[in-house]
């Protein structure tokens, strides 16, 4: 009988103890998940899907570049920036001067592509000024264009567009009419379609050849992955 009771005894510990073990276990994880989720809400605008990039499961992203692309630097540069951004994105505003500042570094060796990818949910003027970029783009003052709507994130809306088309010189009636006809909406759907196939899930979220950097990374990890390039 003393045996019997022993054995109880032991069954019973051991089922306590390894519950005891999986609650840790799964506090852990939930932990671990909630720390992760704040990481990608410091880095990126997240829609609703995440964003985060997992080692060992990157797979290269063939994404198109044309002469009809906003391209910035040498076109037949060996290495391709695409960046998929949002106007209105605070983050991708922080992150524009970082990728300013690799094209300064590396004039022959980058070509930066622009691509629109719109967060119509939380920033209801994204689309808005990516077409009227667009419109700026027909008359050759795309790059000028974004680097003042960047600028001025606060300042969004059809007046300020026309005030900084006004300031860059352009033909205020063509552009008035480009904007109100919504001639570039198609491009913009497009970039953001192209953006959605490749993975992209947040702003800002660049390819380098390829190779998917989400979120708004320092000049020290750009500049790893282009060095790392150049040196192949």
């Amino acid at each position: 009988m003393d045996n019997q009771n022993k054995s109880k005894k032991d069954f019973l510990l051991g089922l306590v103890s390894g519950i005891a073990i999986l609650a840790v276990i799964g506090f852990v994880v939930v932990l671990g998940m909630y720390f992760n989720k704040d990481k990608d809400l410091l880095t990126a605008d997240l829609p609703g899907g995440n964003n985060t990039n997992t080692e060992g499961n990157q797979k290269e992203a063939q994404i198109k570049v044309a002469q009809d692309d906003n391209v910035r630097g040498n076109f037949e540069a060996p290495v391709t920036i695409v960046e998929f951004s949002d106007f209105q994105c605070s983050f991708c505003g922080r992150f524009h001067p970082t990728l300013q500042r690799i094209l300064d570094d590396y004039p022959d060796q980058i070509r930066w592509v622009y691509k629109h990818f719109p967060l119509d949910q939380i920033h209801p003027q994204a689309r808005p000024a990516a077409e009227a970029s667009e419109c700026a783009a027909e008359q050759g003052k795309f790059w000028e264009f974004a680097d003042g709507l960047f600028e001025n994130q606060t300042r969004f809306g059809e007046s300020f567009y026309q005030e900084l088309a006004t300031q860059l010189g352009l033909n205020m009636s063509e552009f008035e009419d480009c904007v109100s006809l919504r001639k570039y909406q198609d491009k913009v759907e497009s970039d953001l379609q192209e953006g959605i196939k490749a993975g992209v899930g947040g702003t800002p979220n660049s390819f380098i050849n390829g190779q998917s950097i989400p979120g708004a990374a320092s000049y020290e990890q750009i500049k790893s992955v282009v060095e790392s390039i150049l040196s192949d």
